[in-house]
């Protein structure tokens, strides 16, 4: 939507409702007029098609209340909407007022050119607009913990190095003792405005000082005119308890200081989780694989399974156990946002003997006496081999 649409065209007539319409009352009219106009209820229908565009332009102003306020400052402002034609209108003593005068043609700027810069993010009154405040930078960095504390939560000293204004000039880019002088092109706003169909202006970059809206004649030889150098700072980060290896923890303004009391950036740290010799993790739940003897396996046994910074836990083995059966542990593994823990999966394995003495080898002897008759891999074999 351009200017010459917020300062001719009667949203609220569009609409069909009045001026201090409630909220409510506009959005009603609006869907109502929508419903009635929607080009998919109306293939073809140009005349609906282009009501359907002019209802959802109307809505888009006075249906937003920031819009909706500098809408109706701009026509108060300009006295209630009369029919302008040609470069102006009549006015109550018979002069005409050029549009162009309101829309930023005078050099003085004011009128409806500051209006529609505040709308548009431009205007012709550049010489008193002020440089807005200008957000930090992020910066990224990298820390490395350990798995007990990736489970835990830990706090982490760190490290940054991240721009900032120049130690030797302060950030004013000028050599000590100097002083940088207005931009004579931007008068100090930093932004320039350019002609757009006569009448209406657009802004961009000052490019004789690159939007700082000042000119330095000795640079710094520091930062060489920038204002900006390299900060190094220490800083106290906490890693939230359950952080997994790789995850990115985003710290809010813990980043590069702003400009012009604008806000600090963000610090990303990446978290690399250095392997635990005995533990490892599946999603929420800590792992541990623990050996246990031929015989426990087949008769049965309690043991003593270790917990991460914790006290061990008794697990029980049912007889005839087979290799590689997890149990579970509940409440020992990763603490999870809602506070809940995960849990401990103990995966055994049966352990067996590299070498035997004779009398562990007779007993083993016998057993196979007692179990023969039976072959394991008989199934294999059931199809042939096909």
């Amino acid at each position: 939507m351009t200017s010459a649409d917020w300062a001719t065209k009667d949203f609220y007539k569009v609409l069909g409702v009045a001026k201090d319409a409630s909220t409510d009352d506009i959005k009603k009219a609006y869907r109502k007029l929508a419903r009635a106009n929607h080009p998919d209820s109306h293939p073809g229908d140009k005349a609906k098609e282009d009501r359907f565009k002019e209802v959802a332009e109307a809505y888009d102003v006075v249906g937003d209340p920031e819009k909706r306020k500098q809408y109706d400052e701009l026509r108060t402002y300009g006295g209630g909407f009369g029919p302008f034609t040609g470069g102006g209108r009549p006015g109550g003593d018979g002069q005409t007022f050029d549009m162009g005068d309101f829309l930023g043609g005078h050099a003085g700027g004011g009128g409806f050119g500051d209006l529609f810069g505040t709308m548009f993010g431009g205007g012709g009154g550049g010489r008193t607009r002020q440089q807005a405040p200008r957000r930090g930078t992020d910066i990224e960095t990298d820390a490395t913990i350990s798995f007990a504390d990736s489970i835990e939560g830990v706090t982490v000293s760190l490290r940054l190095s991240s721009d900032a204004p120049c130690g030797d000039c302060n950030g004013t880019g000028a050599r000590s003792g100097t002083v940088p002088r207005v931009c004579p092109e931007c008068e100090g706003t930093g932004m320039h405005a350019a002609s757009v169909g006569g009448a209406f202006t657009m802004t961009e970059t000052c490019p004789a000082c690159r939007g700082r809206g000042l000119v330095v004649d000795d640079p710094c030889p520091t930062c060489h005119g920038s204002g900006r150098g390299l900060s190094s700072r220490a800083i106290q980060a906490r890693i939230p308890a359950g952080v997994k290896d790789g995850q990115r923890i985003r710290l809010r303004g813990k980043g590069a200081s702003g400009e012009r009391g604008g806000p600090a950036g963000d610090l990303y740290v990446n978290v690399h989780v250095s392997p635990h010799q005995v533990f490892g993790r599946k999603a929420d739940n800590l792992t541990v694989t623990v050996p246990v003897s031929f015989d426990e396996a087949a008769l049965g046994a309690e043991i003593k399974v270790p917990t991460l910074n914790g006290a061990p836990v008794t697990v029980k083995i049912p007889a005839g156990t087979p290799n590689g059966r997890t149990f579970r542990v509940r409440g020992k593994g990763v603490q999870r946002k809602d506070g809940h823990r995960g849990d401990l999966l103990v995966t055994v394995e049966v352990h067996v003997p590299a070498a035997l003495n004779d009398e562990a080898k007779a007993a083993v002897e016998a057993y196979r006496e007692a179990t023969s008759g039976g072959d394991l891999r008989a199934n294999l074999f059931a199809g042939g081999g096909r």
